[in-house]
């Protein structure tokens, strides 16, 4: 115990931040959960990270300073292995969600295809313009999940399990909504103007959302959350559920969940009558809805810190959503807008806002 307690090895160093002030002992010499203080005045160059045990000088003298030159370089040359790792890595993850990408969107592209050749070009135009509507608010929805892991300071490594859950949660809840919408719509078609409204509602919204949205504390789902779910104030690596002091707690990893799980019930309230407002079949609703998000998790990890370079994206869909509110209530006084129509709008809508993002990109590049 003394001579641990004197000797630190530089890999717990290397690793640990620098305004970190305790290193716990490691369980087999401490059964509760004391904390070593770091103090200046241990030798820590005295633990060369190739030994298991303390090396001992008599007294300092000029090889010291040989010494810890040494060590200087060799733990430059460790951070820059680690980093080379680390880049790797997060290759290799971004290379594996643009596969996943681009799997899901194939797929997506054979359903309609396949859709087409059954059921005629009617169903597979609806099934195209349903799923491009999807994408792209699923896209936009991206941005208030990057907001969220922001405000709750989710790490990195933790981000996909939470996005996971949240999309198993959003299959089940959006079907739901579809089974409603489809029974409601059916009985009472008036039904058509409140989804109507709502629709030109988010667009004006959109549209006049200027302001920095990106402090959480005040969101209605995010308190709401905070209300009803005890909570503790750290994370418990990959737990959703802790103990603290004999109470069984949620971390905050759970709560982010729910706040995730709440934000996109709140997101269906738009995307789906968007959809109605394509077609009225229940099957293509769902399934354009599916696609969508299957890849959600995946896109998250392409384009989360690109988002902020999309700036006329979310112009882009305010527009398509005030199209297909104005096209629901122009169906409800016997005005139709074909479905290829609609197609061809909301392509070519989201096509310019991104093309006019990318523009702005370059020129603000070569400034």
């Amino acid at each position: 115990m003394g001579l641990y307690s004197t000797c630190v090895p530089i890999s717990v160093l290397m690793r640990a931040k620098p305004s970190l002030s305790h290193i716990p002992y490691p369980s087999s010499l401490s059964s509760s959960r004391t904390l070593l203080p770091l103090t200046t005045s241990t030798n820590y160059h005295h633990c060369h990270p190739l030994h298991r045990f303390p090396l001992f000088y008599s007294k300092r003298n000029a090889n010291e300073d040989e010494l810890s030159s040494s060590e200087e370089e060799e733990n430059k040359n460790d951070d820059d292995i680690s980093s080379t790792i680390y880049d790797a890595s997060n290759t290799l993850t971004y290379a594996s969600s643009v596969n996943t990408v681009a799997f899901w969107v194939c797929s997506a592209i054979a359903f309609g295809v396949g859709l087409g050749f059954k059921e005629g070009i009617d169903k597979a135009s609806e099934f195209f313009a349903g799923y491009i509507l999807e994408q792209s608010l699923s896209v936009d929805n991206l941005f208030v999940f990057v907001l969220i892991f922001k405000y709750f300071k989710v790490p990195l490594i933790y981000q996909n399990r939470v996005l996971s859950y949240g999309i198993a949660g959003a299959v089940f809840f959006r079907l739901t909504l579809i089974l409603l919408g489809t029974v409601t719509l059916q009985r009472f078609e008036a039904v058509n103007l409140f989804l109507a409204a709502i629709l030109l509602y988010s667009s004006i919204k959109l549209f006049a959302s200027e302001e920095d949205e990106s402090d959480l504390s005040n969101n209605f789902v995010v308190k709401t959350c905070q209300k009803f779910i005890p909570v503790t104030t750290y994370y418990d690596g990959n737990r959703f559920i802790t103990n603290q002091d004999g109470v069984w707690k949620a971390t905050p990893l759970l709560l982010t969940v729910a706040v995730i799980e709440l934000s996109d019930i709140v997101f269906a309230v738009d995307s789906i009558p968007a959809v109605f407002g394509v077609t009225r079949d229940p099957f293509i609703v769902f399934t354009s809805n599916i696609f969508a998000i299957l890849g959600l998790r995946s896109l998250y990890t392409i384009i989360s810190e690109s988002m902020s370079e999309l700036e006329y994206l979310q112009p882009s869909i305010a527009v398509v959503l005030g199209f297909i509110g104005c096209k629901m209530i122009l169906d409800y006084f016997g005005i139709h807008v074909s479905t290829e129509a609609s197609l061809g709008f909301v392509a070519s809508s989201l096509t310019i806002g991104v093309l006019l993002s990318l523009a702005n990109k370059s020129d603000q590049l070569k400034k």
